[in-house]
């Protein structure tokens, strides 16, 4: 077992020209499991996640784990604690939904469009998001605040918008993996810019299982969880 957990934290994956970092390869399929858990609306989701994020940090508050860089990426550690926050608001809120009946179709919340003052809140919040990640990011020396900012301010947005239950999150997605490809391949952190590109096909899968959910689901449970603030 010790072995095991050695490997998982320290362990290099051998590839032409070098190593991939297990921690680095390993977190990204716990987050794809969790995005495809996510859109089949299976509470399971959130923990799943959680344990992604926890082995993303180690990969990102350690150069020398990654591979890449012998100093911390603290901007990219910092999103894993942020996204491990969203991510429990989103396990207790999916909880909640199953607990009081979950939707007509089986799934854990019921999905559905976001209101106009509702879109109107993720706008807000993502401005705010991307300047107060921007200057974070650019005061402790990020490698890239332009755009880190975004797949931070984003990234929160779209776990926010999934936890609600809003079709609207898949698109936040995949405007996050357009700009996150590209900045992560600048970055040489080949294995998260290869999940990114391998996400987009399942973010552009989950918006039509949603958008078609939200046409056919009516949950009562979750209506009247809505009208509970969390």
């Amino acid at each position: 077992m010790m072995d095991l957990l050695a490997w998982l934290v320290h362990g290099s994956i051998p590839v032409a020209g070098g190593g991939l970092s297990v921690p680095e390869v390993v977190g990204n399929l716990f987050g794809l499991a969790s995005a495809i858990l996510g859109m089949r609306r299976v509470v399971w989701a959130w923990p799943v996640g959680l344990v992604g994020n926890a082995l993303l940090f180690i990969v990102f508050a350690s150069g020398e784990l990654s591979g890449v860089v012998a100093e911390p990426l603290w901007g990219q550690a910092g999103r894993q604690v942020f996204f491990a926050a969203v991510a429990l608001y989103g396990w207790v809120r999916w909880s909640r939904s199953r607990r009081a009946g979950g939707a007509s179709d089986g799934g854990a919340i019921t999905v559905r469009w976001a209101t106009a003052a509702e879109r109107l809140q993720l706008v807000a919040l993502g401005a705010v998001g991307y300047a107060v990640a921007y200057v974070v990011l650019q005061q402790i020396g990020s490698w890239g605040p332009v755009t880190e900012a975004w797949i931070l301010a984003g990234s929160m947005l779209a776990t926010y918008g999934m936890a609600r239950g809003w079709v609207e999150f898949w698109i936040v997605w995949m405007l996050v993996d357009v700009v996150g490809v590209t900045t992560l391949v600048n970055a040489g952190y080949y294995p998260t810019a290869g999940m990114y590109l391998f996400y987009a096909v399942f973010v552009v899968i989950g918006f039509v299982v949603w958008k078609r959910a939200s046409a056919r689901t009516t949950a009562p449970a979750e209506r009247r969880l809505e009208e509970v603030p969390v």
